[in-house]
């Protein structure tokens, strides 16, 4: 019959493969290991082969495509079954044939099979944990009643899946459980729901606690934030909480040695406070220093609330403990006074680099600044936030990222409606003069007492920031011209006189 195919060759291919897979299934005691070693299954699979998926659609072929998925081969076993395998396995189930998938989703005792790979006594191999993903994301997509009706009833999947959130494709799974890619069930709200009065945040949340990994730590800041951006839902509201949010901040300062909880806890509060900036921060950050207009989402009032309060509340907390000083926890992490680490770079010597960390707290002041309108001023201006971030602007001068964000905070606090901070961006923080003595001395300083030391024996180059300082000084000029506030404070400075300005 095959050679009847009109417009088919003879040595199509299709027709090979075809003949090739037909052959094996022709054979009387034929295996399933037969079939797997065939170049060619999978494309039949895809083809709808019915004859080889009647068979492959049988519990005991199901339930031995599983056994590769999730079970490790034996030391002795050949590259074939370590290799080919598990993942031919893999793609037949991930072809979406539905009545493979049947078979599979109706048998409780095949998915506590696949389920069984999140046992803590496996090895959770990333090669198996990844064709074991590829499989639960397929029935999530194609099966997702039958899955969730399962996982409702298995309430130990959920603790077992974050207990392996360090493994990216466990991650994967949890960023697809959250609904983050899939509005279009029509139970999708009552399963956020279910969701969110369940533990399973709770259990994510706590994988940022500091006595866990960093890779523990940035997965499950993943996990969070693709929450985050499926907002509105029930898990998103819950996030936003007071009480979840103050569990955040207690993870990020509970150890001052772990960079990592405190790195990744805060890219948590940031998403909270601008959601677009999780999904495409790098993008985003750069149509915003083109001076392009890119408005932030809408921000939850309950979680900058939540945040304020809780940064208020460790005011409080430092003003008794120091006698009256007022001082936040968040900023020491700032203070570069007492690390005696160095980084050698092209052009000269750090001591101490800026880091990660350090990074990272004044993007989220920056952030909180734009978005969290007077009562965030206020409560930063109280802190001296904003004139240590300056400070950090002029003592690294070549570091871009610090500058774009320093950038975007300046330009905010000329943009207030609110004179309080205008003044103290003036005043207490001498923005104009720091300017103007970066214009005289636009060189790296030789001295030893400096944190960016030029290399020995080259001349000092020109600092890396005079171009930011010019873009915020443009737009100072422009705000000048219909600010009476700012107007008076350039001609006082005569700004105007020390810097050419088109």
């Amino acid at each position: 019959m095959f050679w009847r195919i009109p417009n088919l060759p003879a040595s199509s291919p299709v027709l090979t493969a075809l003949l090739t897979v037909e052959l094996i299934l022709d054979k009387e005691n034929f295996t399933l290991e037969e079939l797997l070693d065939e170049e060619e299954i999978i494309q039949e699979c895809k083809a709808l082969n019915s004859r080889l998926i009647n068979f492959l659609r049988e519990r005991a072929q199901v339930e031995q495509l599983l056994r590769y998925i999730i079970e490790d081969a034996p030391g002795d076993a050949d590259n074939i079954r370590t290799f080919k395998f598990p993942f031919v396995a893999c793609e037949i189930f991930t072809c979406e044939i539905d009545v493979i998938l049947k078979t599979l989703v109706e048998d409780e005792d095949l998915m506590n099979m696949l389920f069984s790979f999140l046992e803590p006594n496996r090895t959770h191999s990333s090669t198996l944990a990844g064709y074991f993903s590829k499989v639960v994301v397929c029935l999530m997509l194609r099966k997702t009643n039958s899955l969730m009706a399962y996982v409702q009833t298995h309430g130990t999947v959920f603790n077992l899946l974050a207990d392996l959130i360090g493994i990216t494709s466990i991650r994967e799974i949890l960023i697809r459980l959250v609904g983050a890619d899939d509005h279009t069930n029509p139970n999708y709200v009552n399963i956020m729901q279910w969701l969110s009065d369940t533990n399973l945040l709770d259990m994510i949340v706590d994988k940022l606690s500091p006595s866990h990994s960093t890779e523990v730590n940035a997965n499950a800041a993943e996990v969070l934030m693709a929450i985050i951006r499926n907002t509105p839902s029930a898990l998103a509201a819950k996030l936003s909480s007071q009480s979840f949010i103050t569990r955040i901040f207690g993870h990020a300062l509970e150890n001052s040695s772990s960079r990592s909880a405190l790195i990744h806890s805060l890219s948590v509060c940031i998403a909270l406070l601008d959601p677009k900036r999780s999904a495409s921060a790098a993008s985003i950050n750069y149509i915003r220093n083109q001076h392009l207009y890119v408005p932030f989402s809408d921000v939850d009032p309950t979680a900058l609330h939540a945040m304020l309060t809780h940064l208020m509340f460790f005011v409080y907390l430092s003003f008794v403990s120091s006698g009256g000083a007022v001082s936040y926890d968040l900023l020491k992490f700032l203070n570069v006074s007492s690390e005696t680490n160095t980084l050698q770079t092209t052009y000269g010597e750090l001591q101490p680099p800026l880091g990660k960390h350090r990074l990272k707290v004044v993007e989220f002041i920056a952030v909180l600044l734009e978005v969290g309108g007077e009562a965030a001023e206020k409560e930063l201006i109280k802190s001296s936030a904003i004139q240590i971030i300056l400070d950090l602007f002029f003592k690294y001068p070549f570091n871009n990222s610090l500058h774009h964000h320093v950038e975007n905070l300046v330009i905010c606090c000329l943009e207030s409606k609110n004179s309080v901070v205008v003044d103290y961006l003036f005043c207490e923080c001498s923005i104009i003069t720091k300017f103007l003595q970066m214009d005289k001395n636009s060189f790296l300083s030789t001295e030893s007492s400096v944190i960016t030391v030029p290399a020995s024996g080259r001349k000092p180059i020109r600092a890396g920031n005079i171009g930011h300082i010019t873009r915020i000084c443009n737009r100072l000029v422009q705000l000048g011209t219909s600010n009476d506030r700012i107007r008076s404070y350039l001609q006082v400075s005569w700004l105007l006189r020390y810097w050419c300005i088109s």
